[in-house]
């Protein structure tokens, strides 16, 4: 007895160790996790505070504390008081069956945990679920008004953008809470036999009765408010026609809605009278009725006036409408005062006929800019840790008093190629930063077809002034970099590589206010923690004047400091006042404007050089405003929100959540204007709208007899059909006194194969904001549509491909040029309205298949209705296919054309090619004996003859030796 004495009391001792040991590892655990919680908020607060911009932080963190509270009070307490009230008046002696009785001796132990545990775990969850609301919840306390009412009920239109989203949030969480707290109740009064289930009969307590009842009335009473708040729901719902409330909505659903919320009342009082009087039938009876009414009345009866009064007359009924549809589509796009142009198109090509056109087409642009970046890289990265996008920019500078446009980039940083020399701290506190602008005449090209740059090499020199050229803040900069030298120290950051390789490098210290300062332990210790670094605790580069820069991509900066914003995928770059500034357009967008229809944002943005975006988005729209234009300095990464559009209620909303976060345009700055475009996003999503709806009139809409769609891009060599991006060009639309700055996209027919469809319209929108500081000009954002003859007599950019690449000349041309180790790319297809019709110009690039080659631009593609031509230039190619005096200037520089030979003329009709006036005979010559060459070296390999090929390979040698002389290259 003894030794067995002693060995309990030798376990327990033992165990309590344990205990403590895990108590202790436990309380470890939760600190640990709440410091690691703790610097991630720190470290927000210290990031936000220094681009000044805390206000936004806390707001944020307030209001979604205060949600927080609110939804886990507002669940936890009706679920605990549910529990609480069915415990409390449990029948004392009711007769249990055994395995209820086994089910209370199993919870009773736990009963206190439960009835508090269980209300507090689903108030954690409701909580959380509430926070997220936030943004619901502050635009309905600081709504604005939109001034314009919809045609069913005449309420405003913010009541469906701010006042319905949050009732039915309310609502529904209502429902939610009532449903969990009946269940709560139900099951309470079973375990403790409340409520108890015999063979034929249900016996209830009178407290239970009591709770149920009132509990069901009041989900009933919601239901009817939620029902209530359905119809309004339908003038922002997609059907089959249109968006918003048809006929049958209207006339059977709307008028349903109203009678069930109706019903659902009287039934939720009902249900009230059975509490006190303990009779059940008739709420029974109620909410079988309910359920049959909302059958009959929500679906069955709005089906048969569809079936049977709508369906036969659909056009005449449907008419009014969908003239409101088309009205409030077309305002809710910002595309209501689209002028329509009709465009008499001309298709055949006279001498002389671009005199008037002669500004637009000496600003053509023959660079692409998403082909040219290989060419930027070869010739001006200069070191394997920089890199140039993959596609480029197009900008423009006034350079000698003229606007020039300019395809340009930032050379920023890529330190995946620092091979060994990827050390931490060579990637962090000496590789910190791109370096300079580049920048190329959009319509220029050198003898050999290079860029030829305004600005370019390092240090940057040229056209564009002096300006700071270092790239901190950059959409590829690393993610994180220390910067800042100690007081007398050496600067450590490598400025930019010497020119020569005996030259030493140049180094720099950040001598701006970029990012959080690393002047004490708890920062350093916060940001290690951040982003599990430990040397950023432990290095000596580490001093009282370092700082660390981090979310470095401009979009992601703007995103943080303006979260109600949804950004344009295309942030760029300009030289602005002596600065380099990001240039990043955001938009308000809603989903609940009143019948307007609903368009899926990252499918309408997606084309060639724009992926279906693959994050999270605000995808689902039917309202867009380009309402912000934001600014990040590439240096200090500074960010500025200017207040684009302050007529837009969205905005003037967030601005009441955010004061003072959003300026007025009054302060942007002259060359700031100067440099802000129409954003290429808002366009599509508008190009997308005006595919249907350029038809206002609700008989031809209704038909769909004049339907568009945007072309697929002829020159994209993906895998599946792209649609072809709008591009940014000088031109001059009819109605224009002068060339503008310019983005366009064209319009083909919506049925059919692309290469069968001509071109039944061209949109352009005015881009040029102007240089007036604070004042955008009065035409920017102008659309002006061009509607073209429905004969089908000007070919769309797939029919037009087919031409170049079909035509015997140029694809023996072609054909010449792939010969050896060379690829032949097709540069963008562009579409201007000159000469009374619409020119194509297409850029032709070559590029050796070696490891060090880049596309240089060798030709030029021009169609003009049936006619088209091949050029070195593209002067010689317009007077080519102007018939020797196109009366334009084009500004593509490089050597005078002496003619290839590859220009054609292709009279209207004939299907045959007459002699370009440039072309000489022995290039012609030569072209011929290329191409029999080449017919005979095929031949021979198919026969497996090698005797042959080898005579027909030396004969093609020779013929391409005597083009390329002919042609004085």
């Amino acid at each position: 007895m003894t030794s067995s004495t002693a060995q309990n009391s030798g376990q327990k001792p033992a165990r309590r160790s344990r205990t403590v040991v895990a108590v202790a590892i436990a309380v470890i655990a939760v600190l640990a996790i709440a410091f690691f919680v703790f610097t991630n908020l720190y470290t927000e607060v210290l990031w936000f505070n220094q681009l000044g911009f805390v206000s936004v932080l806390t707001t944020q963190w307030l209001a979604g504390t205060v949600m927080f509270f609110i939804g886990f009070f507002a669940m936890a307490i009706p679920v605990f008081a549910s529990i609480e009230i069915a415990f409390r008046f449990r029948p004392v002696y009711a007769k249990l069956n055994s395995q209820l009785d086994r089910y209370q001796q199993v919870v009773e132990p736990l009963r206190r945990l439960a009835a508090f545990g269980i209300p507090a775990l689903l108030g954690l969850f409701a909580g959380v679920a509430t926070a997220t609301r936030w943004q619901v919840v502050l635009m309905y306390l600081n709504k604005t008004s939109f001034g314009k009412t919809d045609p069913q009920f005449g309420l405003d239109v913010s009541f469906y953008v701010y006042d319905l989203p949050f009732w039915q949030s309310v609502v529904g969480f209502a429902s939610a809470v009532v449903i969990l707290s009946g269940i709560a109740a139900v099951s309470t009064s079973y375990l403790y036999g409340a409520i108890r289930f015999g063979q034929r009969e249900v016996r209830i307590s009178k407290t239970a009765r009591v709770q149920v009842a009132i509990t069901a009335g009041i989900y009933l009473l919601l239901q009817a408010v939620s029902i209530w708040l359905d119809q309004y729901a339908t003038l922002t719902s997609s059907g089959g026609l249109l968006t918003g409330a048809s006929y049958s909505d209207v006339n059977a659903t709307i008028p349903g809605l109203q009678i069930l919320s109706g019903i659902a009342v009287i039934v939720a009082i009902l249900f009230l009278i059975a509490a006190f009087i303990g009779r059940w039938r008739l709420p029974v009876i109620g909410t079988v009725l309910l359920i049959i009414s909302g059958l009959i009345l929500g679906s069955l009866y709005p089906w048969v006036v569809q079936r049977f009064q709508v369906d036969p007359s659909e056009k005449s009924l449907e008419q009014p409408y969908l003239q409101e549809n088309i009205n409030a589509t077309r305002d809710a796009y910002g595309v209501s005062d689209v002028e329509t142009i009709p465009y008499d198109a001309k298709t055949t090509a006279e001498a002389g006929a671009l005199r008037a056109d002669a500004a637009t087409t000496s600003s053509i642009r023959i660079l692409d800019p998403a082909i040219v970046s290989g060419t930027f890289a070869a010739l001006q990265q200069f070191r394997q840790y920089y890199q140039f996008p993959t596609d480029l920019n197009v900008d423009r500078y006034t350079i000698d008093g003229k606007s020039q446009d300019t395809v340009t980039t930032v050379r920023d940083l890529n330190l995946t190629q620092l091979g060994t020399s990827a050390s931490w701290y060579n990637q962090t506190v000496v590789y910190t930063h791109g370096y300079g602008v580049v920048a190329a005449y959009g319509n220029q090209r050198s003898a050999d077809g290079q860029p030829v740059f305004a600005e370019s090499g390092i240090p940057s020199t040229g056209v564009l002034g002096d300006y700071e050229p270092r790239i901190y803040f950059g959409e590829t900069s690393p993610d994180y970099s220390i910067v800042g030298a100690a007081q007398g120290a050496s600067a450590v950051e490598l400025d930019y590589p010497s020119g020569t390789d005996s030259a030493s490098q140049a180094y720099s210290t950040f001598t701006g206010d970029g990012g959080p300062k690393l002047d004490n332990v708890f920062n350093r210790l916060a940001y290690a923690l951040k982003f599990q670094s430990e040397q950023i605790f432990l290095s000596e580069a580490v001093n009282a004047n370092s700082q660390i820069l981090y979310d470095r991509d401009p979009a992601t900066r703007v995103s943080k400091v303006a979260p109600y914003l949804t950004i344009d995928s295309d942030p760029y770059a300009s030289v602005v006042d002596g600065k380099v500034v990001w240039i990043v357009d955001g938009y308000t967008t809603s989903s609940n404007y009143p019948y307007s229809k609903t368009e899926g944002l990252s499918a309408a943005i997606a084309d060639t050089n724009t992926p279906k975006l693959g994050y999270a988005v605000d995808n689902n729209i039917n309202y867009i405003r380009n309402s912000v234009k934001a600014t990040v300095d590439a240096y200090t990464g500074k960010v500025t929100l200017y207040a684009w559009d302050d007529t837009d209620p969205m905005l003037q909303t967030w601005e009441k959540i955010f004061p003072a976060t959003v300026k007025p345009m009054s302060e942007m700055g002259s060359q700031l204007m100067s440099h802000v475009r129409y954003p290429a996003d808002l366009f599509k999503v508008q190009r997308a709208i005006l595919g249907q709806y350029h038809v206002t009139d609700a008989g031809s809409f209704y038909s769909r007899e004049d339907a568009w769609t945007t072309p697929n891009d002829p020159t994209s060599l993906a895998a599946s059909p792209t649609l072809q991006p709008p591009y940014y060009l000088t031109l001059q639309m009819p109605g224009q006194t002068e060339p503008q700055y310019s983005l366009y996209t064209t319009f083909i027919p919506l049925t059919g194969e692309d290469t069968s469809k001509s071109l039944n319209g061209y949109l352009a929108v005015d881009s040029n904001a102007g240089a007036t500081a604070g004042q955008k000009s009065a035409d920017f954002g102008k659309l002006r549509l061009l509607t073209l003859p429905k004969a089908g007599t000007v070919p769309g950019p797939g029919q037009q491909q087919n031409k170049f690449s079909s035509n015997p000349t140029v694809s023996q041309a072609l054909n010449l040029l792939k010969q050896g180790s060379t690829d032949v790319i097709s540069g963008n297809l562009l579409t201007l309205p000159v000469g009374g019709g619409l020119l194509y110009v297409q850029p032709v690039y070559v590029k050796s298949r070696g490891e060090t080659s880049y596309p240089l631009l060798q030709k030029i593609l021009v169609g003009f209705g049936d006619k088209i031509a091949f050029e070195d230039t593209l002067n010689a190619a317009l007077d080519d296919l102007f018939g020797g005096d196109s009366g334009a200037t084009a500004g593509d520089g490089g050597t005078p054309s002496t003619s290839t030979g590859a220009g054609t003329g292709t009279s209207p009709g004939s299907g045959t090619t007459t002699p370009s006036t440039t072309n000489n005979a022995a290039l012609q010559q030569a072209l011929n004996e290329a191409q029999a060459a080449l017919t005979a070296r095929d031949a021979a390999l198919k026969a497996a003859d090698w005797a042959a090929y080898g005579v027909a390979d030396a004969q093609l040698k020779t013929a391409v030796a005597a083009a390329i002389a002919a042609s004085g290259q």
